[in-house]
C-alpha cells in the first residue's frame, strides 16, 4: 500500500464553510472513493487554508483516475470549485499537488 501526501488551497475566507461540508460528506461520494480504493484519507487544514491530504493507496494515479468519470464526482467537484484558489479551470482534483514521501516511522 503506497502513502501518498499532497496539497490544495482553500481561499482563507472559506475554510470555515469548507471544514463544514467535510462534516458531512455525501454518503455516495465516500462508497466512490472507496470503490476507487481510496483507504484511510485524512485532510488537514492550516490557518491559510493551505490543505494537506493524506491516503493510502494501492496506486495514486489509478485511484484519482477512478473516480475521473464518475457522476458524483463531478457533482462534489462542482460544488468545491468555490473554495480553491487557482482552479485555473480544472477541478480542485486535478489540481493535486502530490508530494514525495521523505521518511516514514512504522
Amino acid at each position: 500500500m503506497k502513502r501518498v501526501g499532497f496539497m490544495l488551497k482553500v481561499k482563507k475566507e472559506m475554510l470555515t464553510e469548507y471544514k463544514e461540508v467535510h462534516q458531512n460528506v455525501w454518503p455516495e461520494m465516500l462508497e466512490a472513493l472507496r470503490n476507487a480504493g481510496w483507504t484511510n484519507y485524512s485532510i488537514f487544514a492550516t490557518e491559510d487554508g493551505t490543505l494537506f491530504g493524506y491516503v493510502e493507496t494501492e496506486d495514486f494515479q489509478k485511484a484519482l483516475s477512478g473516480m475521473d468519470g464518475l457522476e458524483i464526482n463531478a457533482k462534489w467537484q462542482a460544488a468545491m470549485d468555490k473554495y480553491f484558489e487557482q482552479l485555473e479551470g480544472k477541478r480542485p482534483d486535478e489540481m493535486m499537488l502530490e508530494l514525495d514521501e521523505v521518511f516514514h516511522l512504522d
